[in-house]
């Protein structure tokens, strides 16, 4: 028997409560993890209040975590007892203290990688890495906004586009936000609140404006977003902290023949190669400082509930995991 929190309907934190779960022998291609570090993400926060409704109920949240394999299934290849992983899946299941795992998700963490910095940087680090080497390709010399400088992706964002090459314009708000997005890599930070930010992007690259612009924040910031690009700027809105995006004109992309996606990790590590590769890109850059990683708080699996109001607070300076 494992512990789980189950999410049996949606709410307030409180809703997330433990509960004892059989996790059973792993079957054909599945692994059985016992996990020492879950991450905490807004997804998280979102799936537990309803707004995302991509859980079944009753349902096991979470979608980062990392562990040790205890068991692993038939046809099975490439994985031993005893071997240190992460995962990130779409598929949650991840706030647990055992749990089957399909075996094409885990990654191996290289030694010297700790559990902990596995399980809250995993996702965040892919999630930098599609959209700074896979979504649009930041070189030396592209000009870069990314929203939410100073948030958990964002700050990961910033010191990866840095690291290649670009120049980095990072929204924030408020001044202690600006000093981290600086130190993440911001060549410039814009206060979002207390200045129209698309008019500074165009005073900072000269009427120019930006070769990419990284939005996050969705519905307060994407047609702001859309007047900082460039000619043939990109628009890549891979969130939506403020709301969801309203219904535009196509033809508005036509004024300086710019493109928008909308890219969603787990479309770009389907793949097992896709996935590997890019952990691995993830890894190397950690071990060598070009990502910085924050330790997280830890907080015990059964303090879910704690976990999610001090994340819903905005006042974590780093990030937040659980532990079994």
């Amino acid at each position: 028997m494992g512990t789980a929190i189950v999410l049996r309907e949606t709410g307030k934190p409180e809703v997330l409560r433990g509960e004892s779960v059989a996790v059973g022998k792993p079957g054909a291609g599945e692994l059985r993890i016992r996990q020492s570090a879950i991450g905490v993400n807004f997804h998280d926060v979102y799936v537990r209040s309803g707004l995302y409704q991509t859980l079944a109920l009753p349902g096991i949240p979470g979608i980062e975590a990392a562990g040790v394999v205890e068991e692993v299934g038939p046809e099975v290849s490439g994985f031993a007892p005893g071997d240190r992983i992460a995962y990130v899946t779409g598929r949650y299941g991840a706030y647990a203290s055992e749990r089957l795992l399909p075996s094409e998700l885990a990654v191996r963490l290289p030694p010297g990688m700790d559990e902990r910095t596995a399980a809250t940087a995993l996702l965040k680090g892919l999630t930098a890495e599609m959209l700074a080497r896979e979504v649009h390709q930041v070189r030396p010399g592209t000009s870069v906004l990314v929203h939410a400088a100073a948030g958990g992706v964002g700050r990961l964002l910033c010191q990866l586009a840095r690291h290649l090459g670009a120049t980095v314009i990072g929204t924030v708000g408020s001044p202690a936000k600006a000093e981290l997005a600086r130190g993440a890599g911001c060549e410039h930070t814009i206060l979002y609140r207390q200045e129209d930010f698309a008019a500074r992007v165009r005073e900072i690259t000269g009427g120019c404006g930006v070769d990419v612009a990284y939005d996050s924040v969705g519905k307060d910031t994407f047609l702001g977003s859309l007047e900082s690009l460039a000619v043939r700027g990109h628009l890549v809105s891979f969130g939506q902290s403020s709301g969801a995006v309203e219904p535009f004109e196509v033809a508005r992309l036509a004024a300086r023949s710019n493109s928008l996606t909308r890219p969603i990790l787990f479309h770009y590590i389907v793949q097992r190669d896709d996935l590997t590769r890019m952990a691995a890109s993830v890894f190397d850059a950690i071990a060598g400082g070009v990502l910085a990683v924050e330790p997280g708080k830890a907080f015990p699996l059964a303090e879910a509930a704690a976990a999610h109001e001090h994340l819903e607070a905005r006042t974590a300076a780093g990030p937040l995991l659980l532990v079994p």
